[in-house]
C-alpha cells in the first residue's frame, strides 16, 4: 500500500481527469503492465469484481515468467486461482 500523500503527488488532473476511482487506476495499471493498453475496460471490469489480492498474484507470476502472451497467461492464472468462480464474481459496492 502506498501512502496517500504519495498518491496525490503522483495525481495530474488534466491526465488522470477520468479516473475516479481506485479499482479504475489500479485496471488501467494491469493493462499496462501486460501490454494491452487498447482493452483498458477488460481490466477495469476485473479489477472491480475480482479481489485485488487474485489479481496481484496472477500479475506476479505472469511477471516473472518469460511468456510471450501475457494477456492469455494472466486470464490462465485467474482461473486457476479460482477468480471465475460463480459465487465469488459480485461486484464491489462503491459509494
Amino acid at each position: 500500500m502506498q501512502p496517500i500523500k504519495d498518491i496525490l503527488k503522483k495525481f495530474n488532473p488534466l491526465e488522470d481527469k477520468y479516473l475516479s476511482r481506485d479499482f479504475q487506476a489500479f485496471g488501467i495499471y494491469l493493462a499496462e503492465k501486460l501490454g494491452e493498453t487498447r482493452k483498458k475496460s477488460l481490466y477495469i471490469k476485473l479489477a472491480k469484481t475480482i479481489p485485488r489480492p487474485v489479481l496481484e498474484e496472477a500479475l506476479r507470476y505472469v511477471i516473472d515468467s518469460r511468456a510471450r502472451n501475457k494477456p492469455a497467461l494472466f486470464m490462465w492464472k485467474l482461473k486457476q486461482l479460482g477468480a471465475f468462480a460463480r459465487n465469488q464474481l459480485k461486484p464491489v459496492k462503491v459509494s
